[in-house]
């Protein structure tokens, strides 16, 4: 997986070629059991806050934890938006690339006012949501027609999830304090 960016938050999916179209016309049904899960697991944010405010450090067993609840979610977040149809694994990393940098030295203030820095962010990437949402029916309808995510649509859709992972990241699983950027590409 080459990636063009330095940032510490790396994210890409597989293009598939194809999709099932039975899957997608389900998907929201097929995706309910793990959607009970990456809900339970994203609860998560305050142990991380509470170790980097005060113990200055965030332990590695921590952080892999958080990486590997991450990429689920992301592998869900893929299938749930159309973009792979393997029921989303909570081991096995599938088409769906996540990789974040572990964090030697992080700023123990940071924490305490990283969400607020990142106020522009989400109202950016509401914006953006609500037309990824779109863009998730239209190729709703696409898969069903033609067996394909329109490449353009699927371009799309993964700048705007790699985008929110990477304010994520920043901002409540602090894996990172160097600040996200405003852009959809690597």
């Amino acid at each position: 997986m080459a990636q063009s960016s330095d940032y510490p938050v790396q994210y890409s999916v597989d293009y598939p070629e194809s999709s099932n179209r039975i899957t997608v016309l389900f998907r929201l049904i097929l995706a309910i059991p793990s959607l009970v899960i990456v809900a339970l697991v994203q609860t998560l944010v305050l142990p991380t806050f509470l170790m980097v405010v005060f113990r200055r450090k965030y332990p590695r067993w921590w952080f892999d934890f958080n990486l590997e609840a991450l990429r689920f979610a992301s592998r869900f977040g893929a299938y749930l938006g159309l973009m792979q149809d393997a029921y989303p694994s909570t081991d096995e990393h599938q088409a769906v690339h996540l990789d974040i940098e572990y964090p030697d030295n992080l700023n123990r203030f940071l924490p305490l006012v990283k969400w607020f820095l990142a106020i522009p962010h989400y109202i950016v990437l509401w914006i953006l949501g609500m037309i990824s949402l779109l863009v998730v029916v239209v190729a709703w309808f696409a898969i069903l027609f033609t067996g394909r995510f329109p490449r353009a649509l699927f371009d799309f859709n993964l700048g705007v999830t790699r985008w929110s992972i990477r304010v994520q990241a920043y901002a409540f699983v602090l894996t990172t304090d160097r600040y996200p950027p405003f852009r959809l590409s690597p």
